[in-house]
């Protein structure tokens, strides 16, 4: 079972729901540990003064950014002073529609679990919203950092998600070889590309998405581990297709997606 990282509240108006706060996903990448190659002995990473080329102790190490070519120090004192104080609540501001969050907003994604006595509020609070097809957005303070974040119904549950405030957003005005709005495909182009979509569109199952190159490694790892020799590993290649006319690659990716649902209908249909 999770553990809870965080544990506060949810006010809207004068309602308090009391929550925990648990991870929605975790990474699952495998993480190697940098070892000596002839001894196999872990390697340490050292403080080390660039200047003096002696190793320093962690008492002796301050914080500053670099402006104008010299360093600005900030003590410790003085970010503790501008830091936000420290809540256990998620502050609702408002409602809005989902729909009106660009994607490219959202950070993070965690759940939020009803307390001891919060089960009823939390249920209404997430009824309510699907009901009125809205999420809230709010503020709380996790690590001594505030963030924005918005709460939406995921099926049981409440679901978090972080989000970065419009300056941590690029602007696609700062993109390299976006096409002019006078770039305009023609009908039929448009029409072949709407029908290449509508062949290779289906309904969202994750579970048969999988991380293929994570699932060979652990399987590689399980064989050295054994003592068991690997079976020679190259690596893959694949060169893209170079297609000239637009309409020729359209008509072959029509084709080739038609081909390959062909199989998997049959399959079914068996």
């Amino acid at each position: 079972m999770p553990r809870a990282m965080w544990t506060g509240s949810i006010s809207f108006g004068l309602v308090n729901v009391p929550v925990k706060l648990f991870t929605a996903a975790r990474n699952r990448d495998i993480r190697f540990n940098q070892l000596h190659a002839p001894d196999h002995s872990r390697i340490q990473m050292k403080r080390f003064c660039a200047d003096e080329q002696i190793e320093i102790p962690f008492d002796e190490i301050i914080k500053g950014i670099e402006v104008g070519g010299e360093y600005v120090v900030i003590t410790e004192e003085e970010m503790d002073a501008l830091a936000p104080a420290v809540t256990q609540g998620i502050e609702i501001e408002e409602f809005v529609n989902l729909s009106d969050i660009d994607p490219v907003y959202f950070e993070h994604s965690y759940y939020l679990s009803p307390e001891k006595g919060g089960a009823k509020a939390y249920a209404l609070l997430r009824d309510a919203m699907e009901q009125a097809g809205k999420i809230a957005l709010g503020r709380v303070v996790l690590r001594q950092k505030q963030y924005l974040v918005a709460l939406r119904p995921a099926g049981r549950a409440l679901a978090m998600e972080t989000l970065f405030f419009p300056d941590e957003v690029v602007s696609q005005d700062d993109l390299d070889g976006l096409p002019k709005e006078d770039m305009a495909a023609s009908e039929r182009e448009l029409k072949m590309a709407q029908q290449l979509i509508e062949t290779l569109s289906g309904d969202f199952e994750p579970g048969k998405y999988r991380d293929e190159y994570r699932e060979q490694l652990e399987a590689l790892i399980e064989e050295k581990a054994a003592g068991n020799a690997p079976v020679e590993l190259k690596p893959k290649t694949t060169a893209a297709p170079k297609v000239a006319d637009l309409m020729a690659a359209l008509e072959a990716s029509i084709a080739a997606a038609k081909e390959s649902k062909e199989p998997a209908a049959g399959r079914k249909s068996a």
